[in-house]
């Protein structure tokens, strides 16, 4: 579609096939503005919906499935590339190589969608600014969400749940600046959130729950807050690669601190250090995860109580609370 204003709804496109030359899509938007395309079943196609400077367009309710294999020769569900006020809502996407992929879009929301079991990322942000993506799950693909060279991202009460694998990450977050993170669930990922080079991200009132790494802090971000948040059942709760602090934590809920409350004040008074000596291990010597849970660990994590050498001490929580926060 070249023209402004149109409004595709009810169809069914499917098989369009593959090609080296171009990029097949069931539909395209091209150089237009307040495009709708709603309640459309797109099945098996290379790429769903491609919107190619396109403005103030609403893509909603449709199905969008296909059975990529690999990230080589397949296509996302739906692609914008340059994009103003766009909003993408209510859409089910699933087995593309990123289910919902934005470059070079501003302004826009994305929000309740279902993006499952795609290649590589439910989600995926490139120089892309200023957006909100709320309420959506991203669930069982290559990683969640992937925001990068991005700034003013805005990331509310999303699921981001079953993100499996070497490099699979529920949200990963690179080179971006003043984004927020409030409310979303993060649950069974290798790694809930992964950080590099994040400048003023606020993280708050998000639960980490059953995850390998709740969260994994290069050095190379700062400037971060990360308060209110319930950390619970995750293997490791904190790793960093380093050992400057450049970010705060506060009036988090740590399962694993054991300190004591004697003001009953509900909060901790003493700090809590929410890197373990093991986590600075297995980031130094990845191998070394093998020995997770065996003896070795319980012994390297009390004579680390005792004596303090290895974990980053300014990383710490000075006020943990010691009852979990309500959150959904």
């Amino acid at each position: 579609m070249a023209a402004d204003g149109i409004v595709l709804q009810g169809l069914t496109v499917k098989n369009t096939g593959v090609s080296s030359m171009q990029d097949m899509a069931a539909v395209r938007i091209q150089e237009s503005e307040y495009v709708t395309v709603r309640n459309n079943k797109l099945l098996n196609n290379t790429y769903g919906v491609y919107v190619q400077n396109g403005a103030h367009c609403l893509i909603a309710n449709n199905i969008v499935k296909s059975a990529a294999i690999d990230e080589q020769n397949s296509g996302n569900g739906i692609h914008a590339w340059r994009g103003d006020d766009l909003r993408i809502k209510g859409n089910k996407v699933y087995g593309h190589r990123d289910g919902i992929y934005l470059e070079f879009v501003v302004n826009s929301t994305i929000s309740k969608n279902t993006s499952e079991k795609n290649v590589r990322y439910g989600l995926h942000f490139m120089f892309s600014h200023d957006d909100v993506y709320d309420n959506n799950t991203f669930s069982g693909n290559g990683s969640g969400v992937a925001v990068m060279f991005s700034k003013g991202v805005t990331m509310t009460n999303n699921v981001f749940k079953n993100n499996w694998g070497d490099a699979a990450y529920g949200l990963l977050l690179k080179e971006i600046t003043d984004g927020k993170i409030e409310g979303n669930i993060f649950t069974k990922n290798t790694v809930g959130v992964y950080m590099e080079g994040a400048t003023r991200i606020h993280t708050t009132r998000n639960i980490f729950r059953d995850n390998g790494w709740a969260m994994r802090i290069q050095a190379s971000s700062s400037n971060g807050s990360f308060t209110e948040n319930n950390f619970i059942s995750n293997s490791f709760d904190v790793a960093t690669n380093g050992t400057m602090v450049l970010n705060v934590f506060k009036n988090n809920y740590w399962d694993k601190y054991d300190g004591y409350d004697l003001d009953r004040d509900n909060l901790g008074d003493i700090p809590y250090y929410p890197v373990s000596v093991y986590a600075v291990v297995t980031e130094k010597v990845p191998t070394a995860m093998i020995l997770y849970r065996s003896f070795l660990t319980d012994i390297l994590d009390k004579v680390e109580k005792v004596m303090p050498s290895i974990i980053p001490d300014q990383l710490k929580d000075d006020s943990p609370v010691m009852t979990k926060w309500d959150l959904k």
